[in-house]
């Protein structure tokens, strides 16, 4: 951002990309968007509520009350005719944009200083001979620790805040952790049970993000 705050990550995972996108925030930055190239993406509100959720089947768009207001499948995992994705536009904020026109083309904008990057972030899943869909790739043990500590990390960096605000009342220690570090947590769970690890490895996660 001009402000110098780091506004989109993209990294290698073993088998994937992933692109983050943070609020433009100096000490505890929001996750605004997180984009996986097997399919599965999610976008927040400000508030750290769901904004639309994509995966390799198809997509939802929701609005700040959790209400669905419209739902699609991808065109070529769907049989018989298809009716088109009218495009989605949504800002972020002030900087970062994302378009959804198609599976293969889900856009990541970035525009500063008149100066603009743009990534794809979209993929083709192709039907197989079976008609059935291929397994979705599952983030690995090395993506899912690193989530989770993000999480710790940034509570930590909360209940320091209310210790500095509150310094002489324990208050702060009682405080819930801002909504969208707990729907972050809850996201993180919900990937450890879908992902392919011991028993052991899901349990020091749900005992990292829920400390």
């Amino acid at each position: 951002y001009p402000s110098g705050n780091l506004a989109i990550i993209i990294t290698q995972a073993t088998d994937q990309m992933i692109c983050i996108v943070q609020e433009d925030e100096l000490k505890t930055p929001r996750i605004r968007a997180l984009f996986q190239s097997d399919g599965r993406s999610t976008c927040y509100y400000p508030t750290g509520d769901e904004w639309i959720n994509m995966s390799i089947q198809g997509g939802q768009y929701l609005d700040q009350a959790g209400n669905r207001l419209r739902r699609w499948m991808w065109p070529n995992l769907s049989p018989g005719p298809q009716v088109p994705l009218s495009p989605i536009f949504i800002s972020l904020n002030r900087h970062v944009g994302v378009r959804i026109l198609a599976q293969d083309k889900i856009f990541v904008s970035f525009l500063a200083m008149g100066r603009q990057a743009k990534f794809n972030m979209g993929t083709q899943v192709q039907v197989s001979t079976g008609s059935q869909l291929p397994p979705p790739a599952r983030l690995g043990e090395d993506e899912l620790l690193l989530l989770a500590f993000r999480v710790r990390i940034l509570q930590l960096f909360d209940r320091m805040r209310g210790c500095l605000n509150f310094p002489s009342s324990e208050q702060w220690n009682k405080m819930q952790p801002p909504m969208y570090l707990m729907t972050q947590a809850v996201k993180i769970l919900e990937l450890c049970m879908a992902a392919d690890i011991s028993d052991e490895l899901r349990s020091s996660i749900k005992a990292i993000v829920n400390a």
